[in-house]
């Protein structure tokens, strides 16, 4: 069975590590699914909401949704929950030339959007709106 995946998703500047480890014992105790997930060696920074490190995840898509809103609320941190597109050209998401949008939470409450984009294979917030 292949799983989804993501390399977007990101987790505020400092404070991954906790986040991460509390995700895998998250979800260890409530679902209890094949979900891998680790820090990734590139930053993401953003205008409006700060630095962030991004994170790779690959498992299931609610889980990864679930665990990233739950953390920001049980931790009080921000975090960008990724992997949204905006309907269109079936082309430009296949060639990977469309632009993924991103929604940002703070201590658990939806607090704004960042469109990501590719620029020499590494994302980067290219667009941002706070709510």
């Amino acid at each position: 069975m292949l799983l989804a995946s993501s390399s977007n998703f990101a987790i505020e500047k400092g404070k991954s590590e906790n986040a991460v480890t509390w995700i895998k014992e998250f979800n260890i105790k409530n679902n209890n699914k094949s979900f891998k997930i680790s820090v990734s060696k590139y930053p993401l920074n953003t205008l409006n909401f700060g630095s962030f490190d991004l994170v790779e995840w690959q498992g299931d898509w609610s889980i990864a949704r679930n665990a990233f809103k739950k953390v920001s609320g049980k931790l009080n941190i921000k975090v960008i929950e990724s992997g949204y597109h905006k309907k269109g050209n079936i082309v430009e998401a296949f060639l990977g030339m469309s632009k993924e949008y991103g929604k940002v939470y703070s201590g658990g409450k939806f607090i704004g959007t960042v469109i990501f984009a590719k620029r020499s294979g590494r994302w980067i917030a290219e667009k941002e709106k706070r709510i």
